[in-house]
């Protein structure tokens, strides 16, 4: 009997770690993602703060540069209990302003990668198109 109970608790908790692992992917250039931005030739971001937050100093010698992030709203008041999630504590990080991300950002990132919201990259759609016409 008690080999039973042990055996069914290992398959509820087995159950329940497979209904747990479904998600959601959100890529970059898309509302709701949160992460390293790259702003390359965008336009100038607009940020939260005007200078960037460090939370752990680096050794002497050392430069880092500063990396842009799009965080949720309130991540950026707590920045030391967040920083490890985006591996960031030790870099000088400006947050963009989520309607920033959102209105001109993203829209400005899908047109140059090509992301027409169906998955496809500029080559693929490209491909695509040319095939349809032959």
């Amino acid at each position: 009997m008690k080999r039973f109970l042990i055996v069914a608790a290992l398959a509820t908790a087995a159950g329940s770690a497979l209904a747990a692992d479904v998600g959601v992917s959100v890529s970059i250039g898309q509302p709701g993602f949160y992460g390293r931005i790259d702003i390359g030739n965008a336009p100038q971001p607009q940020l939260i703060y005007s200078a960037p937050v460090i939370i752990r100093q680096v050794p002497v010698g050392v430069v880092r540069q500063p990396i842009y992030l799009s965080v949720p709203p309130g991540h950026e008041k707590k920045w030391s209990k967040h920083c490890r999630k985006y591996n960031a504590c030790g870099q000088p990080v400006y947050f963009v302003q989520q309607d920033w991300y959102t209105n001109v950002y993203a829209p400005d990132y899908r047109n140059k990668h090509g992301d027409d919201g169906k998955g496809y990259g500029k080559e693929k759609k490209e491909k695509k198109e040319k095939k349809e016409k032959n």
